[in-house]
C-alpha cells in the first residue's frame, strides 16, 4: 500500500552575501540622479506650457483691440489703410534689384 507519511521538504539555504546583493550608495546616487532630472523636466514643462498660455491671452487682446479699432474707422467712416494703398505705392516698396551673395 501507499505510504502515506510527509516527505521532509528541503529548507532553502542563503547562498549569496545579503550585504552584496543591496544597491548601495551607487543604487542610491542613481535614483538621486533620475529623481532631480525629472523635477527639472517638470519645472521645464510647467514653464513652456505658461509661456504658450501667456503668449495665447496676448493674441487675443491684439485681436480684440485691432476689431476695435477697425469698428472704430468703420463708424467713423475712416477707410483701413490697406484699402488705401495704390498700386504705385506697392511699386516702391519692392527691392529694384536682388540681393547679392
Amino acid at each position: 500500500m501507499l505510504s502515506l507519511s510527509e516527505t521532509p521538504m528541503p529548507t532553502p539555504s542563503m547562498t549569496v552575501d545579503p550585504v552584496s546583493v543591496t544597491p548601495g550608495f551607487i543604487g542610491f546616487a542613481a535614483i538621486v540622479i533620475v529623481v532631480l532630472a525629472v523635477i527639472l523636466l517638470i519645472w521645464d514643462m510647467n514653464r513652456r506650457i505658461r509661456r504658450v498660455r501667456y503668449r495665447e491671452e496676448v493674441r487675443e487682446e491684439l485681436d480684440a483691440e485691432e476689431a476695435a479699432l477697425a469698428a472704430e474707422r468703420e463708424a467713423s467712416g475712416q477707410e483701413p489703410p490697406s484699402a488705401r494703398r495704390t498700386d504705385a505705392s506697392s511699386d516702391t516698396d519692392q527691392d529694384p534689384e536682388p540681393p547679392t551673395r
